[in-house]
C-alpha cells in the first residue's frame, strides 16, 4: 500500500495535482526532513517555505477525485476499502449503535448516571487495550500474517457478544429483571456490559490494526499531512449517520432486540475483506532471523522483543491495565479504582521517561494531561435531557427520536462538514494553534448546557429543542471533530520507524486510559454531588456547577498550558526527529553490545529492524 503521489491539502480544493515526494525532501541522510526543506515539482506553485500552496474549494467534484487519486498513491485501494468499511459497518455502525444505545437501555433498567458512566468505562475499555492488541499483533504472527488473524478473532467475539444479547432479549430476561426489581436489573446490566465490551472489543481491535499499518506509512511520508486521518473520519461518520436514523426510534419504541440484530449483521461486515487479506502485509515464516515457533500456526518474534523488551513490557502493561482498572472499579470500589488509576498513570510517565526520547516524554505527557482536564459528566446531561416530565417538570422531557437520531443525523452532517472545514483552513496551520484553538472554542460550547439547564432560554422565548440543535448537536459535535484530527495526527506521527503498531497503540491506548479515568471521575463527582437521576424525585441542581467547573474551566486552565509541550510544528512535518534525539546512537551500541550474545543463543540479528530501537 505504499506509492509516490499524495495531496498533503484539503479534501475539498481544486484539481490540481501535487507530486511531492520522499525522493525530493531535502533532508539528512537518515530521511528526516528538516524544516523548510520540502521541495516541489516545479509545475507547482509554492509557499515561500517550498510546500505546495493549499488548494480552494471552489471545485469540489474535481477536486475530491483528485484527493482519491492521490491518496491511492500512498495506499492501495484494497486497503482504503478495508478501512472505510471497518470505519463504517464497525466504528460508525456497531460501536456507535452500543454507545447511543446504552442511555435508552440502562435507564429502562433504572441504572442511575453514576452507574452508567461507570459501565460506559468498562465497555470502552478495549480501545485503552490498544497497546497490548498492537503489541500481540507485532510479536505473535498467526499462520504468518501479524494482522489478518488477530482482525478475524476480533470480529468473532464481537459476534459472540451479539448473539447473548440476542438470547437475553429473546428469552424475556429483560422483563423478568425489571419485575424482580433493582438486584436482578443491576444483575442483568452487568451481563449486558460484558456484551458490549465484546462489540467493542471488535472495534478497538480492528481500529488499531489499521491505525498501525497507516501510521507506518505516515512516517515514511509526512507530507500526507492528515488526508488518512481525514478519510477515516469521514467513513466513520458516514456510518454514524445511517445508525443513528433508527436508533432513536427504535429504543422509544422498545425495540431493543432489533437493534442487536442488526448490530450483528453489522459487525459481520468486515469479515470477507479481512479474510480475503484487503489489510496488506507480507507473509511471514520462522525461517526469519529472531523468529521462533510456537505451535502449529504460531509464530514469536523474539529478536524483536529482544531488541525493544522494556518498550514491549510497558506497552503491555498499559493495555493490560485498562480491563482490569475498569473492572475494578465498576464492580469493587470507585475508590480503589482512582487509586489504582494514579498509580498507574504515574508509573506509564516514568517509564516512559526512561524508555523513549525527551520530546516523545514531552509530548506523551502534553497528552496525559490534555486528556484528563476535560473530566465527563456525560451520563448526567444524558439522564437531564431525556429525563420524564415527573423527573424534571418543566424540562426538555427529549425524546430519544429527538436526542439520538434527530440531533445525531444533524451532528454527523456537521462532523463531516468539520473533515471538509479542518482539511480546507486547518490542515496547514502548527499544531499548537490548532489545538488551542479547538480547546477554547470546546469550552465555550458547554454554555449552551448551562443555558438550558439554567432555564434562560425559556425566559427570553428559545425553545429547547433549536436551542439545543443548534448549540450542543452543532457547535460541540464540530469542536469534537476538529480535535479528533490533528490528536490522531499526532499520535501516527509520534511512532518510531520499526515499531509503528505498538508505539501507535501505546499513545492511543493511553489517550483512552485516561479518557477512561476521566469518565471515572466523572463518575464519582456525579455520584459526590448528590444528584439523583432516576425515579419521580430527580435532583440535578449541582448540575451547573459541575458544568462551569470541569467542562469550561479545568479544560481552559489545564488544558491549554499542556499542549505547548507539543512542538510547534507543521502538520506536514515530523513531530519527532529521531536521529537528532539521539536515540540512535545511544541504542546501536547497546543492541551491538547484545549482538554477539544473541549469536551464542542461536539467534541471529533481526535485520528488519531500525538498530537504533530498544
Amino acid at each position: 500500500d505504499a506509492g509516490n503521489n499524495i495531496d498533503p491539502s484539503p479534501l475539498i480544493g481544486d484539481d490540481q495535482s501535487y507530486h511531492t515526494s520522499l525522493s525530493i525532501i531535502s533532508g539528512n541522510e537518515r530521511g528526516f526532513p528538516k524544516k523548510g526543506s520540502i521541495s516541489s515539482d516545479n509545475n507547482v506553485d509554492t509557499d515561500p517555505l517550498g510546500v505546495p500552496s493549499p488548494p480552494t474549494w471552489r471545485r469540489p467534484i474535481s477536486s475530491a477525485r483528485t484527493y482519491f487519486t492521490e491518496l491511492s498513491g500512498f495506499f492501495s485501494w484494497k486497503f482504503l476499502s478495508w478501512l472505510a468499511i471497518d470505519q463504517c459497518f464497525i466504528s460508525g455502525g456497531s460501536l456507535a449503535l452500543v454507545t447511543t444505545l446504552s442511555l435508552p437501555l440502562f435507564k429502562e433498567l433504572g441504572i442511575g448516571a453514576a452507574r452508567k458512566q461507570l459501565y460506559m468505562s468498562m465497555i470502552l475499555s478495549p480501545f485503552a487495550m490498544k497497546p497490548f492488541i498492537g503489541v500481540a499483533s507485532d510479536l505473535f504472527p498467526i499462520r504468518g500474517y501479524n494482522k489478518k488473524y488477530f482482525a478475524l478473532y476480533s470480529i468473532l467475539i464481537g459476534l459472540l457478544g451479539c448473539s447473548v444479547l440476542l438470547g437475553l432479549y429473546h428469552s424475556g430476561a429483560t422483563e423478568m429483571a425489571v419485575i424482580q426489581g433493582e438486584d436482578a436489573s443491576q444483575r442483568l446490566a452487568d451481563i449486558i456490559v460484558i456484551c458490549f465490551t465484546a462489540v467493542v472489543y471488535e472495534a478497538a481491535a480492528l481500529d488499531i490494526l489499521g491505525e498501525g499499518k497507516y501510521a507506518e506509512l505516515m512516517r515514511n511520508h509526512p507530507e500526507s499531512g492528515s488526508s488518512i486521518i481525514s478519510f477515516k473520519f469521514g467513513w466513520a461518520m458516514l456510518g454514524s449517520l445511517v445508525t443513528t436514523i433508527f436508533v432513536g426510534p427504535l429504543s422509544d419504541a422498545g425495540y431493543f432486540h432489533v437493534l442487536f440484530w442488526i448490530t450483528l449483521v453489522l459487525s459481520l461486515m468486515p469479515f470477507y475483506p479481512t479474510l480475503a487479506g484487503w489489510i496488506p502485509e507480507r507473509l511471514r515464516t520462522f525461517q526469519e532471523p529472531g523468529m521462533v515457533k510456537l505451535c502449529k500456526g504460531c509464530l514469536y518474534d523474539q529478536g524483536s522483543f529482544q531488541e525493544k523488551k522494556m518498550p514491549f513490557v510497558v506497552i503491555t502493561l498499559c493495555g493490560l491495565s485498562a480491563p482490569l482498572l475498569a473492572a475494578v472499579t465498576t464492580y469493587a470500589d470507585l475508590a480503589i479504582g482512582l487509586v489504582s488509576a494514579a498509580v498507574l498513570l504515574i508509573t506509564f510517565l516514568v517509564a516512559t521517561y526512561y524508555i523513549f526520547p525527551r520530546t516523545f516524554f514531552r509530548v506523551f505527557l502534553g497528552i496525559v494531561i490534555a486528556c484528563l482536564s476535560r473530566l465527563s459528566i456525560g451520563s448526567a446531561l444524558g439522564y437531564y435531557y431525556t429525563a420524564s416530565e415527573e423527573c424534571v417538570p418543566n424540562g426538555p422531557n427529549f425524546s430519544y427520536t429527538y436526542y439520538v437520531t434527530v440531533t445525531g443525523i444533524v451532528g454527523s452532517v456537521v462532523n463531516f462538514s468539520a473533515v471538509i472545514l479542518y482539511q480546507n483552513f486547518l490542515s496547514n496551520w502548527r499544531f499548537r494553534p490548532v489545538l488551542i484553538v479547538t480547546i477554547v472554542i470546546g469550552s465555550l460550547a458547554s454554555i449552551v448546557d448551562l443555558i438550558i439547564i439554567m432555564r434562560w432560554n425559556v425566559a427570553i422565548g428559545i425553545p429547547d429543542l433549536v436551542l439545543f440543535l443548534l448549540g450542543n448537536a452543532v457547535f460541540e459535535n464540530c469542536v469534537m471533530t476538529l480535535q479528533a484530527i490533528p490528536f490522531s495526527a499526532i499520535f501516527a506521527k509520534m511512532a518510531p520507524p520499526g515499531m509503528e503498531s505498538a508505539v501507535f497503540a501505546y499513545t492511543v491506548g493511553i489517550a483512552n486510559f485516561c479518557g477512561m479515568v476521566s469518565s471515572i471521575l466523572g463518575s464519582g463527582v456525579i455520584r459526590w454531588s448528590g444528584m439523583v437521576t432516576v425515579g419521580d424525585t430527580c435532583d440535578f441542581k449541582a448540575l451547573p456547577t459541575l458544568i462551569v467547573i470541569f467542562r469550561m474551566m479545568v479544560p481552559m486552565l489545564v488544558g491549554i498550558p499542556a499542549i505547548f509541550l507539543v512542538p510547534n510544528v507543521l502538520q506536514t512535518e515530523y513531530l519527532i526527529d529521531w536521529e537528532e534525539e539521539g536515540w540512535s546512537q545511544a541504542n546501536s551500541d547497546v543492541v551491538q553490545s547484545s549482538e554477539h550474545g544473541n549469536e551464542e543463543d542461536g539467534l541471529k540479528e533481526d535485520s528488519r529492524l531500525e538498530p537504533h530501537l530498544l
